[in-house]
């Protein structure tokens, strides 16, 4: 009995040390800029919600960060990932593109990837179309506890990654800080154990 006890025991350790170790790693990644100057194939911008067209607080703070990486020239493409739901009449890639051109990107820079009901779907919708111009650098724009797991997501589908997360709008907010980044810990830890989603990606705020 003591032998199973001390080996149940290790295991909860172990186990304790994996999620201390994994939500430090998502706050660390978050709190970091890791953008070059420049020599970025595309900056990817990881959808969030969007109304009939109008995306969401979150998306737009997204959108903005975008924008500004490419006005100062980090790379010259944007792309916009993300599906919508089955009423809607159109997408977050579209919608984060239609948002950028109104604010005056330039439409030549501008991709949209309609599809993709999670991170992980998005990215993989994402996939050929970059492959397919050649583009294999990206820079991750998200939030900031987001960063950590759809960077790791990004690697595994063989990209150069660098990530660029959001430093205003709701998603930094003091009172969401807790709740999105243990809900991030876990999802990063369901992706390196089954490598797919985790289900849990639906906006707190």
């Amino acid at each position: 009995m003591r032998t199973l006890l001390r080996y149940l025991g290790g295991t909860a350790l172990v186990g304790l040390l994996v999620v201390a170790g994994t939500w430090v790693r998502v706050g660390q990644i978050g709190a970091e800029d890791m953008t070059a100057s420049s020599g970025v194939d595309a900056i990817v911008v990881l959808g969030a919600a969007q109304y009939d067209g109008d995306p969401s607080p979150v998306f737009r703070a997204r959108l903005d960060r975008a924008a500004r990486l490419y006005r100062d020239g980090v790379a010259p493409h944007i792309v916009t990932i993300g599906g919508g739901q089955p009423a809607d009449r159109t997408t977050e890639g579209q919608a984060g593109v239609d948002y950028l051109a109104a604010a005056g990107i330039e439409e030549s820079a501008l991709t949209a990837v309609g599809a993709g009901s999670d991170t992980l779907a998005s990215l993989r919708a994402a996939e050929p179309v970059l492959a397919g111009h050649g583009w294999t650098s990206v820079v991750l724009v998200t939030d900031p506890a987001h960063s950590a797991r759809s960077a790791l997501m990004a690697r595994d589908l063989g990209w150069t990654v660098q990530t660029a997360p959001v430093r205003d709008g709701p998603a930094v907010r003091a009172d969401v800080q807790t709740e999105y980044r243990l809900r991030e810990t876990l999802g990063v830890l369901y992706y390196r154990v089954t490598g797919g989603p985790s289900g849990i990606s639906a906006t707190v705020f």
